[in-house]
């Protein structure tokens, strides 16, 4: 009895990855590998009151396979640790020891599969005075450094939604070390634990930041840094529609751009001079609030002002340069990223029901009998088809 993989294209094509439902980081990793071309297997949970609430997010399970196992009844390891010794990888986002209680931990996949990479994501890392505390992307920014920099001089720190934590710092994190596990495997043929925590990444994003204080270039003030939003041209400006433009020109020659066409190319060599920034931001935030966001992306087109509207999810999809490089599905969707000219990406799949492959994959791993048997004790499930 085998996992039968689905080749769905792409260069991580035959590549078998389960992943333990999750929120956060952990289906991000398993959709970027699936994107890619991975055959992710979700294992999904029965869903009840506030679980099923948090975990209402299907669309990031898009191009996976999904089967339910109830991993709180006995007989729910015993089936994943089947699929385990079947996998290249497996991911999970327990806090620490939990996996090890349900006996799902990497010791127990190890007795079944010497090459797994077993990729573990949790907040605060599996060891440390904070690993069993609970805590969501803002805690881990704030711990890390990351959260102070965030938001206005005379205002509190602002979360950049859960883009730095939760994704950046969680889930690609997690997909790099999994893939540089693998790499490895293939020369010693050995599978390892990949110890991935939101903390350590949220700090590895403020590399720069760190190296910057470090040399007395960054304050740790708000509102007295160049990429913070306190320097004139790295800031956003409101136009006269109420929308809002970005500007980027951190360059001289690109400051120079941004102020000829505003009219006012005087401006151009106090640029750096960090006394005037006030000013200076005054005499813009005037000017651009002259005009509508989409008058002035006119005015800025085929520049190297640096200036771009700043759009809302519901229009980024519409962009004409999104639309030339299909950054966005038919679903309106964020397309598989990043690109390569000769393997591709992995087909696009839509996201399944939760539990609908269980019956399909698992009659590949388990005899007709015991399939029954264990559909019969709520060990596994999977949704009712309506007809």
């Amino acid at each position: 009895m085998t996992w039968e993989c689905t080749d769905r294209g792409g260069p991580l094509a035959g590549l078998r990855v389960l992943e333990l439902a999750a929120i956060g980081p952990v289906p991000f990793a398993a959709r970027l590998l699936a994107d890619l071309g991975a055959d992710v297997v979700r294992v999904e949970r029965p869903r009840r009151g506030a679980v099923a609430e948090a975990l209402n997010v299907e669309g990031m399970s898009r191009g996976q396979r999904s089967v339910g196992i109830d991993l709180k009844h006995g007989g729910g390891a015993p089936v994943v640790l089947a699929l385990a010794a079947e996998a290249d990888v497996l991911l999970e986002g327990f806090r620490p020891g939990v996996a090890e209680r349900l006996g799902l931990g990497p010791e127990d996949c190890r007795e079944r599969n010497l090459r797994l990479v077993y990729g573990r994501m949790t907040g605060w890392g599996q060891a440390g005075p904070l690993a069993q505390a609970a805590g969501h992307d803002i805690n881990y920014l704030a711990l890390s450094g990351a959260l102070h920099a965030f938001g206005p001089a005379d205002g509190p720190p602002l979360p950049p939604l859960n883009l730095v934590a939760d994704y950046g710092g969680g889930g690609m994190l997690l997909a790099v070390g999994v893939l540089a596990a693998l790499v490895e495997r293939a020369r010693s043929g050995a599978g390892q634990v990949v110890d991935a925590a939101m903390v350590d990444g949220a700090a590895l994003l403020m590399s720069l930041v760190y190296v910057l204080r470090g040399t007395g270039q960054w304050s740790v003030e708000r509102g007295g840094n160049m990429l913070d939003g306190s320097a004139p041209f790295y800031r956003t400006y409101e136009t006269l529609d109420g929308g809002f433009v970005a500007v980027g020109a951190v360059e001289p020659q690109f400051f120079a751009a941004l102020v000829e066409r505003l009219g006012q190319p005087e401006l151009a060599p106090r640029q750096y001079d960090r006394a005037s920034w006030p000013e200076l931001t005054k005499v813009l935030s005037e000017a651009f609030l002259g005009r509508t966001r989409d008058s002035w992306t006119a005015v800025f087109e085929g520049s190297d002002a640096c200036v771009t509207p700043v759009l809302s999810v519901d229009e980024a999809p519409s962009h004409p340069h999104s639309q030339a490089r299909q950054s966005f599905g038919a679903d309106r969707q964020p397309a598989p990223a990043p690109r390569f000219d000769r393997s591709g990406t992995g087909s696009s799949l839509g996201a399944p029901r939760p539990g609908e492959h269980t019956a399909e994959l698992l009659s590949g791993l388990l005899p007709d009998d015991e399939l029954s048997r264990l559909f019969d004790a709520g060990v596994l499930w999977q949704p009712v088809v309506q007809q």
